[in-house]
C-alpha cells in the first residue's frame, strides 16, 4: 500500500486526537465501573473496524485484511500482557482511582518505544529478506515455551522491576507515597519520583519485552509499516478499558497461552514459507483471508474451552467445600 507523507501526519494526528479526547474524558481520578470500561472498549473495537473498513475502500482489500488479521492478533496478544499490568499494580499499590491515569500514560510510553522498534524492523526487512529466517525461528521458540509454561501450571510470578527502572529510581530517588497524580514533588530542595510515575515507567517499558513477540508476530502478517503502526496503535489506545473490563475474568481464561502459542507458532511457520518463496523456492505462502480465519477460529475454541474449564473448576471446587463443611 502507497503512504504518502501527508497520510502518515493525518494518521497521526488523528490518533493524537483520539488519545487527547481519551485523556481529557477521563482526565479526573476515578474508579471506573464495569459498566464505563466496557462502553470505551467498544467505542475503541468500532474505531478500529472503521479504519480497517476506511481501508477497504480507500486503499484494497489486502490492506483491510492484513490490518483486521494484525490488530485481532496484536489485540489477543495485549490481553495476555494484562497479566502482567495486574502484577505490576500490586507490586506498587495503586489506588484503585489512580490505575486508569498509570495505564494511560503507561501506554503512550509503549506506544512510542514500539514506534520506534517498527520502524527499525521495517528498515530491516526492507534491506535484509533473510530476516524473515529470524522472526519466524523466534516466534516458533516463543510458541514452544508458552506451551512449555502453560503444561508446568506454575503460578504467575512476582513482577520484577528492570534494570532501567532501577536505574532511574536510583538516580531521581522516589517518595515514599502516592502524592495524587503529581509525577514529581520536592523533598529537601530536589526534585524526586512519586510511585506514580515509577508505575508508568513501568508499564510502558515492560510492554517492550511484549514487543519482542508482537512486532515480529505482525511482520508476519504484513510488511507495511503503516498498517503495523496503526494496528498496534488500535490494539494499544484499548488496553486501558480492556484490563478495567476483563481484569476479574483473566484468570478463566486458562488455555489462552496454548491459544497464543498457536497463533504464533502459525505465523512463525508463514513467515518461513514467506522467506523461502523470496529465496526461489517453490513453496505455497498462507494467504491473509486463511490467516484472518486461523487467528479467529483459535482464539473463539480457546475462549470456550477456557470458560468450560473454569466452570467445571469452580464446580469442583464447591463441591470440595460442600464436602468438607459436611
Amino acid at each position: 500500500m502507497d503512504v504518502s507523507m501527508t497520510l502518515w501526519v493525518l494518521t497521526i494526528l488523528g490518533l493524537c486526537a483520539l488519545i487527547a479526547a481519551d485523556f481529557f474524558i477521563g482526565r479526573k481520578p476515578h474508579d471506573v465501573s464495569v459498566k464505563e470500561a466496557g462502553i470505551w472498549t467498544v467505542v475503541w473495537i468500532v474505531l478500529a473496524a472503521l479504519f480497517g473498513l476506511g481501508l477497504l475502500f480507500f486503499g484494497n482489500g489486502q490492506a483491510s485484511g492484513e490490518f483486521f488479521a494484525g490488530f485481532i492478533t496484536e489485540k489477543s496478544l495485549s490481553v495476555d500482557n494484562l497479566f502482567v499490568f495486574i502484577l505490576i499494580m500490586a507490586k506498587f499499590s495503586v489506588p484503585s482511582h489512580l490505575q486508569q491515569r498509570v495505564l494511560l500514560f503507561g501506554v503512550l510510553i509503549a506506544l512510542v518505544l514500539r514506534a520506534i522498534f517498527i520502524a527499525a524492523g521495517a528498515a530491516v526487512i526492507a534491506n535484509f529478506s533473510w530476516v524473515f529466517y529470524i522472526f519466524g525461528a523466534f516466534l516458533i521458540y516463543t510458541a514452544w515455551k508458552l506451551i512449555q509454561e502453560a503444561r508446568s501450571g506454575e503460578e504467575e510470578e512476582e513482577f520484577e522491576e528492570n534494570r532501567l527502572l532501577k536505574s532511574v529510581e536510583k538516580k531521581f530517588g522516589v517518595a515514599d507515597k502516592y502524592h495524587g497524580t503529581k509525577l514529581f514533588v520536592e523533598k529537601n530542595g530536589k526534585k524526586i519520583l512519586t510511585p506514580l510515575m515509577v508505575v508508568m515507567l513501568a508499564i510502558g517499558t515492560t510492554d517492550v519485552l511484549f514487543a519482542m513477540d508482537s512486532i515480529p508476530a505482525i511482520f508476519g502478517l504484513t510488511q507495511d509499516p503503516y498498517i503495523v503502526f496503526t494496528a498496534n496503535a488500535f490494539a494499544l489506545m484499548g488496553l486501558r478499558q480492556l484490563y478495567f473490563l476483563i481484569g476479574g475474568l483473566l484468570k478463566k481464561l486458562v488455555h489462552l497461552s496454548y491459544g497464543l502459542s498457536v497463533i504464533l507458532g502459525f505465523i512463525g511457520v508463514k513467515l518461513v514459507l514467506h522467506a523461502l518463496h523470496e529465496n526461489g523456492v517453490n513453496v505455497p505462502e498462507i494467504s491473509i483471508p486463511v490467516s484472518l480465519g486461523v487467528i479467529c477460529g483459535v482464539l473463539v475454541i480457546t475462549t470456550i474451552t477456557s470458560l468450560i474449564a473454569a466452570k467445571k473448576q469452580t464446580a469442583a471446587e464447591e463441591s470440595q467445600k460442600d464436602s468438607i463443611g459436611a
